[in-house]
């Protein structure tokens, strides 16, 4: 029987019941919503609306229950949804005590708390999963603090930077991340259990109690925005998606660089996959999937968003679409995490072919642009001056490091011999000796703010 089948002269239609039901996905809250109903009781057993021997019979009945599903002793099947599943079952194991469990609570605040209970938990293994990443980007940049490779714009060459520096601009884009869920776990923190239906219960309940059991800091204040808030779950998946937004953008410089038309990065064979006809070929499958991935959470993000655009207060069963996409997106974030940083971690270089690359292309240009204006020239007429080195370069063959100190005084009689010193990559990174910058010392500097800040998470 229905929770709620007291109203109704028949019984609902097969196929109303089966469009109805969550169960086949809301299931997954077993552990939250059992969790929430031990806390329930206590406290109506401490508020003396149920007795002690009633509150202590349906905790222990509860607590049998968790036990059974933990340990694979019981199915969760055979009902309409979580909710009436435990307390069907409670009611099966204790008997009538079991249908007091209800009192002062309805199904409205029973799952807002139950979500806020497992969002919870899956916004602290999002910052784990990223603490973890981060770990292993400060362990890539300790090790290649030394090493030089190209740095881009538009795809294009377009100066020298430190290898540190680039895996410190990945650590920059996830502590933001970190940041964000860390923030949001607070904001989420709240206790909408308490607020019944929708105009909270004249049951002298104690909700301080109730808080207190489950780790919340604070009770809801509105019964009616309680029940029907969800916007703690629009903000983890914008925190997942923006997430996945990065991890993507690092999965596609992976996917270039490790391709035989940039050959700086190698996968290892343990992650990576082969051709079912050509034999040759070592495809970079893992990152693929999680720029594939990233869409399917993006597509979570607006799902949510246009469901609950239009609601009016207070809780409408529209709500209930808000379970699949979050478990799907915390499945997704999480799985992506922690297969790129094992990827990640095993990932090895070609420093040789980095280092050479990042000095072609003319990459060392705004060097010697700079080079004219530390020595008075200003700096556009500088540049302009550099501008035609580059095309005389281009219409000889050469390169910048290939020029001669009199090719340079052709252009302008201020260089001087230190110039030449002045086009190398190496010398191009090192010189950018400012805050952030591609200088070995402010890698280093960077990748010791990074550590510092990650601690306070």
């Amino acid at each position: 029987m229905k929770l709620w089948q007291g109203r109704f002269d028949s019984p609902e239609a097969a196929d109303a019941d089966a469009f109805n039901e969550s169960l086949s996905f809301d299931k997954k809250l077993w552990r939250a919503d059992i969790t929430a109903s031990v806390a329930h009781a206590t406290m109506l057993g401490e508020c003396g609306i149920l007795t002690k021997e009633e509150a202590d019979a349906i905790c222990d009945g509860l607590k049998g229950i968790y036990a059974d599903i933990e340990r694979g002793a019981l199915a969760v099947e055979g009902q309409e949804d979580i909710h009436s599943f435990v307390e069907g079952e409670l009611v099966a194991r204790i008997g009538q005590t079991g249908k007091k469990l209800h009192t002062a609570r309805s199904r409205n605040d029973q799952v807002a708390t139950d979500m806020r209970l497992y969002a919870r938990e899956a916004t602290d293994n999002a910052v784990s999963a990223l603490k973890a990443l981060i770990g292993v980007l400060l362990a890539r940049a300790k090790e290649t603090v030394k090493y030089i490779m190209p740095g881009f714009t538009h795809l294009r060459k377009a100066q020298p930077v430190n290898c540190a520096q680039y895996f410190n601009a990945y650590s920059e884009m996830f502590l933001r991340d970190l940041d964000r869920f860390h923030a949001l776990r607070q904001r989420m923190n709240v206790m909408p259990l308490g607020s019944a239906a929708l105009a909270g219960t004249s049951w002298p309940i104690d909700r301080e109690v109730t808080r207190r059991l489950l780790g919340f800091d604070s009770i809801s204040r509105n019964s009616l925005d309680a029940v029907s808030d969800r916007d703690f779950v629009a903000e983890y998946l914008f925190c997942a998606s923006l997430t996945m937004a990065h991890l993507s953008r690092l999965c596609e410089d992976t996917i270039l660089y490790t391709s035989e038309e940039f050959g700086y990065w190698e996968i290892p064979d343990a992650y990576s996959t082969g051709s079912s006809i050509m034999p040759q070929k070592k495809n970079p499958d893992i990152p693929e999937l999680v720029r594939g991935k990233t869409g399917r959470v993006y597509g979570h993000l607006v799902g949510i968003l246009t469901t609950i655009k239009g609601i009016p207060l207070a809780y409408n069963k529209d709500l209930q679409e808000d379970k699949e996409p979050f478990f799907d997106a915390q499945a997704t974030l999480e799985s992506c995490l922690s297969i790129y940083t094992a990827l990640l971690a095993r990932l090895t270089f070609n420093v040789n072919k980095m280092y050479d690359a990042a000095g072609e292309g003319y990459s060392t240009a705004t060097d010697v642009a700079d080079y004219l204006a530390k020595r008075g020239v200003p700096f556009r007429d500088a540049h302009a001056v550099t501008g035609k080195l580059v095309r005389y370069c281009i219409e000889q063959g050469k390169t910048l490091p290939s020029l001669t100190l009199e090719e340079f005084r052709l252009a302008s009689p201020v260089f001087d011999a230190d110039v030449l010193q002045t086009v190398t990559a190496r010398a191009s990174a090192e010189g950018r000796n400012s805050v952030g910058g591609s200088s070995t010392e402010a890698a280093k500097a960077g990748i010791a703010s990074i550590r510092k800040r990650l601690r306070q998470y």
